[in-house]
C-alpha cells in the first residue's frame, strides 16, 4: 500500500527541467532528522525517444532545507535513473513504459537530508517528454 503523503510526482507529462508536483503544487517530503534506506518507486506510463538523443535523469534529491533554495548543498542528489535513447544511454536498448525501482539513502558524504523531492532534468530533442508518477516506499 502507498503512503500518498510519500508521492512527489503525480501524472504528468516532463519536457523540461522540473521538480516533481502533486496536484500542481512542487512536492517535498520530510523523512525527519534520521537516516533512512528507501526506495523511490517510477511508474513511467510514456517516454518520448523518437530523435534518438533524449535523456531524461530522474533524481531523488535531499535537502537540509524544506525550500531547497538554501543549506549546504541546498539539492544534494542521492540517486539517479537515467532514461532515454539507447544512442545516449549506457546500453543497448531504448528505455520502455513500466516501473522502474530507485534504492537510496537519505545521507551523502556524512550529511543527512531531512526534505526529499523528484527532480527531473531533460536533454535531447525532445517534443513530448516523459511522463511518469513517483513515490517512496521502504526498501524491501
Amino acid at each position: 500500500m502507498i503512503d500518498y503523503t510519500f508521492t512527489l510526482k503525480d501524472s504528468g507529462l516532463v519536457a523540461s527541467n522540473a521538480a516533481g508536483t502533486v496536484g500542481g503544487f512542487a512536492k517535498v517530503a520530510d523523512v525527519g532528522n534520521g537516516l533512512i534506506d528507501a526506495e523511490l518507486v517510477i511508474d513511467v506510463s510514456a517516454i518520448e525517444i523518437a530523435s534518438n538523443d533524449e535523456i531524461y535523469s530522474i533524481a531523488i534529491q535531499g535537502s537540509d532545507t524544506s525550500d531547497f533554495t538554501t543549506g549546504s548543498p541546498e539539492n544534494e542528489e542521492l540517486a539517479v535513473l537515467n532514461l532515454g535513447a539507447a544512442e545516449v544511454l549506457t546500453g543497448n536498448q531504448d528505455s520502455e513504459t513500466g516501473r522502474y525501482v530507485l534504492p537510496f539513502r537519505n545521507e551523502k558524504n556524512g550529511s543527512v537530508y531531512p526534505y526529499l523531492r523528484v527532480y527531473t532534468s531533460v536533454d535531447g530533442d525532445v517534443a513530448t517528454g516523459i511522463n511518469f508518477t513517483a513515490h517512496l516506499q521502504a526498501k524491501a
